[in-house]
């Protein structure tokens, strides 16, 4: 079926992985080509089937989510990864995306919202709302004593020295947790443009996601 999002389903709980399953096969562009109890079984899953987009639990027996995670991730044009769970804190979210992870998804989310979100990781689009990526800078950066926040800020700046005026530009509204729509508006580029752009940035920067971007680039203001 072209154009069928592919979808491996990771949580070691049956019954969360039934009712995910069944909310995203209930949408016609999306298909749900697997499901694995725990992380092993994931990253094998994945390396298998090169799904286009895992939804991984992060509290498993054996191998977690957050290593399976970081597995997947660097696997060969490795799939989009939403990490799941029911803890809604800055640290789990922090080491989910410094894992990889493209984002974030709460198992309480509505059915459209979930499947609008496997939507977004596909498309390149960021899976944190503006709000969560403040709140996720402002949590870095009171973690860190003054010698780490200086040393952050040297290794920002020194890495986004290394990005034209143009991609500048566009890492500044990666920052402000803009889609790719918003910043095409803004820079006046189309979304494909906008795209290649993100991409090239996240190359660049050694990126795994937008939210690494942005915290780039608020650490070199500080």
């Amino acid at each position: 079926m072209v154009g069928v999002i592919k979808v491996l389903v990771v949580d070691d709980d049956a019954l969360v992985r039934v009712g995910l399953s069944a909310v995203l096969s209930a949408a016609e562009d999306i298909e749900v080509v697997a499901e694995a109890a725990d992380g092993a079984d994931a990253v094998a899953a994945a390396r298998r089937l090169r799904p286009d987009v895992v939804l991984m639990d992060i509290r498993m027996p054996g191998l977690d989510g957050l290593s399976a995670t970081a597995a997947v991730r660097s696997l060969d044009d490795p799939p989009a990864v939403i990490v799941l769970t029911t803890f809604n804190t800055d640290d789990h979210i922090l080491r989910a995306l410094r894992a990889g992870a493209n984002g974030f998804l709460l198992k309480d989310m509505p059915p459209r919202q979930i499947q609008d979100s496997v939507r977004a990781v596909t498309a390149g689009e960021p899976m944190l709302s503006p709000a969560v990526v403040e709140r996720l800078i402002d949590y870095v950066v009171q973690v860190a004593d003054d010698d780490e926040r200086r040393d952050q800020v040297k290794v920002a700046r020194a890495a986004l020295a290394h990005l034209t005026d143009r991609e500048r530009e566009v890492a500044k509204g990666v920052a402000a947790g803009q889609s790719n729509a918003e910043i095409s508006g803004d820079l006046f580029m189309s979304v494909a443009t906008v795209k290649v752009y993100v991409s090239r940035i996240m190359a660049k920067l050694d990126c795994a996601n937008r939210v690494q971007v942005a915290i780039l680039v608020h650490q070199a203001r500080e």
